[in-house]
């Protein structure tokens, strides 16, 4: 298929078929694989065939365990940590692993009603035949109930507070209240959801004490060390080039570094050495938007340079990805070039490339 994005189960199904095939633990009911295999799957590794499964989540295994344990009970998930920790490719994943489908998503946003949660009404036939069961548009929530699957929440907090809150009954209950037609949707056994938060961001609304009772939440943390983040945007890059098809070479290793490294300077407000102290940006400067970072550079060297990636491609995606806030963010990378870029001898290149950009 020649699709710009595959979904997660589409993507690795070579892999999900092959643990399936592999796996002789016992299986919850309506899941594809046994928790095991979804850590195998989740974490990558050899199988004993010899067969090797891709890492998708570079990190703390045992995160990933409480994750799967949780989904084998009756309580939902909510993944929750600043942007860019891998919360929906995480999301994705489990759905992908645990029920082959990930595409029963509600996205998250201001304008999300209560009847993107529930259900909504064919108002044609609403009121031409009266309110029925044929009137009615399942929603996703609604069709992971009735199939047993798992249905995926991004931006939960991005819902409004009121909005939020239609889950309770439906996460306490594991039941959909329909009052028009005096019925009720059950739940069968495999339901659950897996929801996604930010915790430090514009825009979010609270959730309720009585709603956060209702998930088991797992934080996601930022990589820890920068091996373990420059391993993530490899892999991410990676795999960007070959669905995207650019027409370049991957970045060396000491370019990754750079811009990993200038990202977890900015982030935690201090060198790496530890000598110098910095003031931070009023973005979430992300492993997220590193990869956007090396990615957007890779375009630009594919397009219009020589296929390898430079400073001079790196400075417009660094410059756009750190400076947010024209006004308070310029100040903090302006010092940041003047006081730690300049006196890097070998990063002389970035210093030239983001102060011709006039920055």
């Amino acid at each position: 298929m020649n699709v710009l994005r595959e979904h997660a189960e589409e993507q690795y199904r070579e892999e999900l078929e092959e643990l399936k095939r592999q796996d002789s633990d016992l299986k919850p009911t309506n899941w594809n694989l046994s928790p095991q295999m979804v850590i195998k799957y989740l974490m990558g590794g050899k199988l004993k065939n010899g067969f090797i499964v891709s890492p998708k989540y570079i990190g703390n295994q045992r995160l990933m365990e409480i994750a799967v344990a949780t989904l084998t009970t009756d309580r939902a998930l909510l993944l929750y940590g600043i942007p860019g920790t891998a919360k929906s490719w995480v999301s994705e994943h489990l759905a992908a692993a645990i029920t082959g489908d990930s595409t029963l998503l509600i996205q998250g946003t201001a304008g999300t009603s209560e009847e993107s949660i529930r259900y909504g009404w064919n108002y044609a036939r609403l009121l031409a035949e009266g309110p029925s069961e044929a009137a009615m548009v399942s929603t996703p929530v609604m069709k992971a109930m009735q199939t047993g699957k798992i249905v995926r929440i991004e931006e939960l907090t991005r819902i409004s507070a009121d909005v939020q809150d239609s889950l309770i009954t439906i996460l306490s209950e594991k039941t959909l209240p329909v009052p028009e037609l005096n019925i009720e949707i059950q739940a069968i056994k495999g339901f659950n959801v897996i929801a996604t938060a930010n915790n430090r961001d514009k825009g979010v609304n609270e959730l309720s004490s009585a709603l956060k009772r209702r998930f088991n939440t797992v934080i996601l943390p930022v990589p820890e060390t920068i091996e373990e983040e420059v391993n993530i945007v490899q892999t991410r890059v990676a795999s960007s080039l070959k669905s995207l098809e650019l027409p370049a070479s991957m970045p060396t290793l000491q370019e990754i570094q750079r811009i990993v490294r200038i990202f977890r300077e900015l982030r935690n407000g201090v060198t790496e050495d530890g000598r110098t102290k910095i003031k931070s940006p009023s973005s979430t400067v992300s492993t997220a938007e590193a990869i956007s970072v090396v990615n957007s550079g890779l375009a630009l060297a594919a397009h219009f340079g020589n296929g390898k990636l430079n400073a001079y491609d790196m400075a417009s995606g660094l410059v756009g990805a750190i400076v947010k806030d024209p006004v308070q963010d310029a100040v903090v990378w302006k010092e940041y070039l003047e006081n730690v870029v300049k006196p890097r001898e070998e990063w002389k290149d970035i210093y030239r490339a983001c102060k011709e950009l006039g920055n």
